[in-house]
């Protein structure tokens, strides 16, 4: 998503420089990176170095976990450069970032302590790493950190921004804001002369794989197939106890997926947590391919109450299936991509997006201002 904000604004004529770190992956370089998560001076040092040589008139903060920490915040709020900053997911207030846990929502530590993470070991299954999660929280609720060092906040859909109002971020400082893609063009053949059903993405709990292969399972799925595009820690379990018509496809490159999306008969997004705004839901409409979307986070609002497809209570296998059963219907899966082609030209289209981005930079510089 960075990419392509930094694309459609420069598309539109601004300039725009990037800071870009990555975190450790060696263990020895990612403890000592974690435990500078809680404030990281050399982060913000180059921070400081990339305002000074740049000279913003505003700063887009995407994410600052682990190794950039939010002691990049000071130097930009001490230069009086507006900063806006799109809440990707929970990691504000959560250890994980999801709001699940033991696979299930959990909201703890919104509305109690954040050292709720490191009881139940929320961060990689580690009390010490949850530990240093949930202090950074804890600090940074105890010195507002974040209202007092982001002029707005972007929220991806009114369910995260419920959240973020209850987790004290000024309301005059939120915004609702929303990914977009690029349109890939109208497909070639509708939905309905397609057999195959896609899910894109990691392969782990939280994305509910294990909830559409018990529903498939359970499904009179005669004609269609399951291609499973992506990989993650349960791809080996999954693919061993894999049921009739399903296919593992594990990564693939991303325009063979966009491919994919514009040939499928429909894609499924069966997660278990707090969705913010998935790509991929936003790719297939934009494909016109209809949806099997999850009545959980954000997810409902990327069909916004339109026909582009079905809405299915989370880890609910049965309920799943009953709309599986439903993709054989020709008729009805080509009046839902027709809706859903239509869903994204008003919605999530390029212009759509910097539209949006342009509105939080205004909203932002006044508020720097003090206007």
């Amino acid at each position: 998503m960075v990419r392509a904000d930094r694309a459609a604004l420069e598309a539109a004529g601004h300039e725009v420089r990037g800071l870009v770190v990555e975190n450790p992956v060696q263990p020895a370089g990612a403890a000592a990176t974690l435990a500078a998560s809680v404030w990281n001076p050399a982060a913000a040092w180059r921070a400081a170095q990339e305002a000074d040589a740049f000279r913003p008139d505003v700063a887009h903060v995407h994410n600052t976990w682990f190794a950039m920490s939010p002691s990049v915040l000071l130097p930009l709020h001490r230069r009086r450069i507006p900063t806006v900053m799109t809440v990707h997911n929970y990691r504000l207030v959560c250890a994980n970032g999801l709001f699940l846990r033991d696979g299930e929502p959990c909201e703890k530590c919104l509305v109690g302590s954040p050292w709720n993470a490191a009881r139940h070991r929320c961060y990689r299954g580690s009390r010490a790493a949850s530990a240093v999660a949930a202090a950074g929280i804890d600090t940074h609720r105890r010195l507002a950190t974040w209202p007092r060092l982001v002029d707005t906040f972007v929220a991806l859909s009114d369910f995260a921004r419920r959240r973020l109002l209850r987790a004290n971020i000024p309301a005059d400082r939120l915004m609702l804001g929303g990914n977009f893609v690029m349109d890939p063009g109208l497909r070639e053949v509708p939905p309905s002369r397609s057999r195959d059903v896609l899910f894109v993405g990691r392969i782990s709990n939280e994305k509910g794989l294990h909830v559409l292969l018990d529903a498939w399972r359970r499904t009179a799925t005669a004609g269609l197939r399951l291609l499973v595009i992506g990989d993650g820690p349960m791809r080996r379990e999954l693919e061993t106890r894999t049921p009739p018509g399903v296919l593992f496809l594990g990564r693939v490159p991303s325009a063979e997926v966009m491919a994919r999306l514009r040939e499928a008969r429909a894609v499924v997004i069966p997660s278990v947590w707090y969705e913010g705004q998935p790509l991929v839901a936003l790719e297939a409409i934009a494909a016109g391919t209809p949806l099997v979307v999850s009545d959980i986070g954000g997810l409902p609002e990327v069909l916004g109450g339109s026909d582009a497809g079905w809405l299915v209570p989370p880890g609910d296998a049965a309920a799943l299936s009953a709309v599986l059963a439903r993709l054989g219907e020709d008729a009805t899966v080509d009046r839902k991509g027709t809706a859903a082609r239509w869903r994204y030209g008003g919605h999530f289209t390029p212009a759509a997006g910097t539209a949006r981005l342009e509105t939080a930079y205004a909203m932002a510089t006044r508020i720097s201002r003090g206007d």
